[in-house]
């Protein structure tokens, strides 16, 4: 038997289901980030008071550091954390870890972080004009290229993302001179926080007070992790 094609009104119906699920998706993401993310706003922020967050500038990823460079960078980022007394939530170091991140922070799980991606990649899309000046290449090319799994995220994807879940992004970094950074949702208010480790350009982990810490197995370490 020949398979019918879908009618108009077919194709319109399953669009139109497939709006909703996005806006449902959207509700919740903004639910869980004000009900999860209220309770852990203060006592980082607060410990790392003393810092002035260096101010953000979006920008895609360029220069990779060495093996031995990325080494000395994770001594000092163990220090940071246990200064602070924070927990590191490692995520697979597969291509996908700033999304993986994100992800744990947002729904208390990397594995959404396929979702947490085209939400990104379509906030790029639709806000070209808010991006396109810090892409150094085909607007177009470079967000077909963030779409697709395994592509590193950047400072770019990161400032989409607090934009598009209205969250105030605060990272940990192993930079010598940077102890933290904040990226801030442009044109409104944070309804929270999501807090990043981010070692020497190369990988993203998801932090939590000691206390809080989630018990959850730790992934297989690529041969860049410690």
């Amino acid at each position: 038997m020949r398979n019918r094609m879908p009618t108009t009104n077919e194709c319109s119906s399953s669009t139109s289901i497939s709006n909703q699920q996005d806006a449902e998706n959207d509700r919740m993401i903004a639910v869980l980030l004000s009900e999860e993310c209220a309770k852990f706003d203060s006592a980082i922020t607060q410990r790392l008071s003393k810092f002035a967050p260096v101010p953000h500038i979006p920008r895609i990823n360029s220069h990779i550091p060495t093996l031995s460079d990325t080494t000395l960078d994770y001594q000092r980022l163990l220090q940071r954390l246990n200064v602070y007394d924070l927990y590191e939530l490692k995520v697979s170091g597969d291509g996908n870890c700033q999304f993986r991140a994100l992800s744990d922070q947002i729904y208390r799980s990397p594995d959404h972080h396929k979702h947490v991606r085209k939400e990104v990649v379509k906030q790029l899309k639709d806000n070209r004009a808010l991006y396109e000046g810090y892409v150094p290449m085909k607007y177009k090319h470079y967000y077909k290229k963030m779409a697709k799994s395994g592509e590193w995220g950047d400072h770019v994807t990161l400032q989409a993302a607090a934009d598009k879940f209205a969250a105030k992004i605060c990272l940990l970094t192993s930079f010598r001179d940077t102890c933290f950074i904040e990226i801030v949702p442009r044109y409104q208010t944070p309804t929270g926080e999501l807090w990043l480790s981010f070692w020497s350009e190369v990988h993203y982990n998801s932090l939590y007070e000691m206390q809080d810490a989630p018990l959850r197995r730790e992934p297989r370490r690529k041969h860049w992790l410690f």
